[in-house]
Order: C-alpha cells, then sequence, then structure tokens
C-alpha cells in the first residue's frame, strides 16, 4: 500500500495539463476560481477513475476508429493549450481567457487529458495489496488517490497564485510560460509515442 501511495504522488505531482492548468488559473483568476476549476478537475478525474475501473475506457478504446479520433482530439487541444501558453506574452497567466473555466471546464479538461487516462489506469490496474477483497482494494486506492490528488492540485493552485504576486520581470514570466508549454507539450509527446 505504501508503494501505491509513493506511485500515486510522484505519478500525479509531475507536471500535465491539469496541474499545470490549475496554476495557470489561479495566476489569471486568483483563489476562488482556480478552487471552482479544481472542483471540476477533481471531478472529471474520478469520472475517469470510474470509467476504467468500470471497463468502459476499455471498451471504449476497443474500437480503434473511435481510438484514433479521440487521440487525435486530445493532442490537437492540449497542442493548443500549450500554444496558448507559450504565446501568452509577458503575464504568468499560462491560459489567457476572459473569463475562469469552472467546474465544467475542469471536467472536460480530465475528460480528453491523456495523463489522466494513463496515470489511473497504471495505478488502479497495477499495485495490487488486496488479493482476497478487490472491492475494498479499489474503495481504498479511490480514497488514496483523492487524499494525495487534492493537497497536489491545491499546491500548484498555490504556486500559480503565488507567482502572481511577485510581479516578476517581463522576462522572467515569459521563460515561465514558456517552461510550462514545453512541459505540456511533453506529456502530448509522450502520449503520441505510446501509441506509435
Amino acid at each position: 500500500m505504501l508503494t501505491f501511495a509513493a506511485a500515486v504522488f510522484f505519478l500525479m505531482a509531475t507536471p500535465g495539463p491539469g496541474v499545470l492548468s490549475t496554476a495557470g488559473v489561479g495566476a489569471a483568476f486568483g483563489a476562488r476560481a482556480g478552487a471552482r476549476y479544481v472542483t471540476g478537475l477533481f471531478i472529471g478525474t474520478n469520472l475517469v477513475c470510474l470509467a476504467i475501473v468500470s471497463g468502459l475506457t476499455a471498451a471504449i478504446l476497443a474500437d480503434d476508429r473511435l481510438r484514433t479520433i479521440l487521440f487525435i482530439a486530445s493532442v490537437a487541444y492540449l497542442s493548443y493549450l500549450a500554444c496558448r501558453i507559450a504565446f501568452a506574452g509577458t503575464k504568468i497567466a499560462f491560459i489567457e481567457r476572459a473569463s475562469p473555466p469552472g467546474i465544467i471546464g475542469g471536467i472536460m479538461l480530465q475528460a480528453i487529458n491523456p495523463k489522466a487516462y494513463a496515470v489511473n489506469t497504471t495505478l488502479f490496474t497495477g499495485f495490487g495489496f488486496w488479493p482476497q477483497n478487490l472491492v475494498f482494494e479499489i474503495a481504498l486506492k479511490f480514497l488514496i488517490v483523492n487524499a494525495i490528488w487534492i493537497p497536489i492540485h491545491f499546491s500548484w493552485l498555490w504556486l500559480g497564485i503565488a507567482l502572481r504576486k511577485m510581479d516578476l520581470p517581463a522576462k522572467s514570466q515569459r521563460a515561465i510560460n514558456v517552461a510550462m508549454a514545453l512541459s505540456m507539450m511533453a506529456v502530448v509527446v509522450l502520449a503520441t509515442l505510446s501509441q506509435v
């Protein structure tokens, strides 16, 4: 169980679309809007977990055509977000928008986030620690995943808010935006390589 908890921490703490966009929403819109967005990500993550545990994801991805369409849509959207972040200019906002994405935006991001599927598939189909009661093991995994997921995402939200308050020079803000965009593109590249 400790190995599982360590895997959850390291797999979720690494930058991906969810945490990067959380920092961006915090930087652009503050704590209240960020908390609403994190709530959406939380709901979306748990829906992804339920889809994996129930076998729905496997059933959908069994159709090569549907898998290809979903994969292309995910890569296109995440690439678009990475470009928006990279070209946000000299203002740390990661995602330049007129209004915060909200709960629905968080749910929708997780629905197409390849990292959410890859991480949760790894966590829920591997790391068995209670073979005599699979239902209890899955319930315990949900508790552990959420107990680690919540503070990690609120830490990234705090980071975004803190970066905004620092009032960094324009060059530093641009460098942070580019680094975040490159991190998101790394997720896109890894997702693409996993399909080859």
